[in-house]
């Protein structure tokens, strides 16, 4: 089959691989008919991780049953299906509590599992035109009879979309709360769509991509250019001086100031000074145990220089990690089935799979317009 492979530093190809197989009796393999790149895909794009190469990309991915292994009971050959990034087995403490996460089972040694992701256990990724799923009577969201017609939205719950709400759930967002988001990539975008479904009075979104802060003002959130402005002066103005009630930090590690540097520390600690006191963070940006290739000597060791003082004396709370999408997806597929929402309004690029490298250059060095990239590798 073909398949997005990386090949090192700002170089994925699409190769031909081998077919996966049915490996085990609870295995489901899947065609892949949408399949996303995430921003989170960059970190190892850019050569920031340590994944190996001739690895398989793709975490955020939905496709057609075409093989059951003997011990599936509940999907069936023909199903569409959603997968959710993070694989569980559904039985372990943590997939008990919903934590999927953070399974203890999929990849012995270690909490949690990804497909085609550094450091989240050895499975291949869905950039590509078929994929295996561990586990899948319990991996895989059985969508409705217009999976078709709504695939775009679909495949968003693969990642994307639960991982927005995951930032409002984290910061303990209530209606009529107001809520700061720094970030307007597909995450940032998602959390800020997630905040106004959920009822938020006043959504501001802090980015300096142009074309991105014009999405999130579609959806009635306020829009940040810290390009402009000291992003931090426009929350306290926007806020009266109080701050907001909540704030998410949709960025990650690799934030940077206005002029291009990155630091590290930049979004959490405006996160600090920007939420009320006694107000909720959540952190869903990706920072990692380690990056030797930080150009900030703590990061290189997977710290940040965080403004402790100021989050204790103001009664800060926060709660970080990735989305257990299995924790909201069904409840946000029943959203999109009922016409309440359309998280495929960041979609700028629909391609087919052998365009993958040139989707990944333009995508990573942000060129506009360039918001959301799904790739179609069975077209």
């Amino acid at each position: 089959m073909k398949a997005v492979i990386y090949n090192g530093p700002r170089d994925v190809r699409v190769v031909d691989v081998a077919d996966p197989q049915i490996e085990q009796p609870t295995d489901v393999l899947v065609k892949i008919t949408s399949t996303n790149i995430c921003g989170s895909d960059l970190h190892m794009y850019e050569g920031r991780t340590d994944i190996e190469c001739g690895r398989v990309l793709g975490h955020e991915n939905l496709g057609e049953v075409v093989e059951i292994g003997r011990a599936v009971y509940r999907i069936k050959v023909g199903d569409k299906v959603c997968l959710p990034f993070n694989i569980g087995c559904g039985f372990c403490r943590n997939c008990e509590k919903g934590l999927t996460g953070a399974c203890l089972t999929v990849a012995p040694g270690q909490a949690g599992a990804a497909y085609g992701f550094a450091d989240m256990g050895p499975f291949q990724g869905g950039q590509a035109q078929y994929l295996r799923v561990p586990f899948g009577d319990f991996n895989c969201l059985k969508l409705p009879e217009d999976a078709a017609e709504k695939e775009d939205d679909y495949v968003m719950l693969a990642d994307i979309f639960p991982t927005g709400w995951h930032a409002t759930r984290l910061a303990n967002l209530m209606p009529g709360d107001s809520i700061a988001i720094y970030g307007a990539g597909p995450v940032g975008l998602m959390a800020a769509y997630s905040a106004m479904i959920q009822g938020a009075r006043q959504v501001i979104v802090v980015d300096r991509h142009k074309d991105r802060l014009k999405l999130a003002e579609q959806i009635g959130a306020i829009a940040v250019n810290d390009a402009e402005h000291d992003p931090v002066e426009q929350i306290m103005e926007l806020t009266n001086g109080r701050g907001t009630d909540k704030g998410c930090e949709c960025v990650g590690w690799q934030c940077h100031d206005h002029g291009g540097q990155e630091i590290p520390n930049l979004t959490m600690n405006n996160l600090v000074k920007t939420t009320r006191a006694t107000g909720q963070i959540g952190v869903v940006g990706v920072f990692v145990p380690q990056d030797p290739k930080s150009p900030d000597d703590l990061m290189k060791r997977g710290q940040i220089a965080f403004d402790m003082g100021n989050f204790f004396f103001k009664g800060l709370r926060m709660g970080s990690g990735q989305a257990n999408v299995k924790a909201y997806n069904r409840e946000l597929r029943d959203l999109i089935h009922a016409d309440r929402a359309k998280p495929s309004f960041l979609v700028s690029h629909r391609l087919p799979l052998e365009q993958a490298p040139d989707a990944y250059k333009n995508f990573d060095n942000r060129i506009d317009g360039w918001t959301k990239v799904i790739l179609k590798p069975n077209e």
